[in-house]
């Protein structure tokens, strides 16, 4: 399996998506959203999973964009604020408002531990993804060729101390927030084992 071979949607909203993560997010935190998107397609094709591309493309972009200081909220976890940006900007993009809450609910829902991917296929693929990305968890549930493939092309830029020190101050902010919880189950120790940071090394 190559990039190649993945579903890589071009329309308007996802350019608009990728635009906007652009401008918002650090070159380490873009790439991981590119990442996100591709690790969730590459598991959905080895394991016949279907999905809405733009959908789960658009989410990945915004996913993280509540960790970064336009968008950080004193009042709700990341994912949340993460979600209410991706529903304003879907209603922009002139998605239905039963699109604009899918939207929402994948970027919320991709920090639950487990989501079922017979009812939320888009949610279960980013949870997978993410995961994947910042803790390194499940890395040969694909292809160690696309994992090098998409790390050459996106590289990690030390993702790893960026993401961990928004953590640790969501976690101060907003001690009951799920980015708490993984700051106490020790996360920071996942993310230093990641085996993805071996690549190039």
């Amino acid at each position: 399996m190559t990039m190649d071979d993945l579903v890589i949607p071009e329309t308007t909203a996802c350019r608009a998506a990728r635009e906007v993560a652009s401008a918002y997010c650090s070159p380490a935190l873009l790439n991981h959203s590119v990442r996100a998107y591709l690790w969730a397609a590459g598991y959905a094709s080895a394991h016949g999973i279907a999905f809405d591309a733009e959908l789960l493309y658009v989410a990945a972009m915004f996913h993280d964009i509540g960790l970064v200081k336009e968008f950080d909220s004193h009042t709700v976890p990341f994912e949340n604020a993460g979600g209410h940006i991706a529903w304003v900007f879907a209603a922009g993009a002139g998605w239905p408002v039963e699109r604009r809450v899918r939207a929402s609910e994948v970027i919320v829902r991709h920090m639950w531990d487990e989501v079922d991917v017979a009812t939320d296929p888009e949610s279960h693929l980013l949870a997978f993804s993410t995961s994947l990305d910042i803790s390194g968890r499940r890395p040969d549930a694909l292809p160690a060729s696309l994992r090098n493939e998409v790390l050459d092309r996106y590289p990690r830029l030390g993702l790893g101390e960026e993401f961990l020190a928004c953590f640790r101050d969501q976690a101060e902010r907003k001690p009951d927030s799920a980015a708490a919880e993984c700051v106490r189950a020790g996360i920071a120790d996942r993310i230093a084992a990641n085996p993805l940071d071996a690549h190039g090394a």
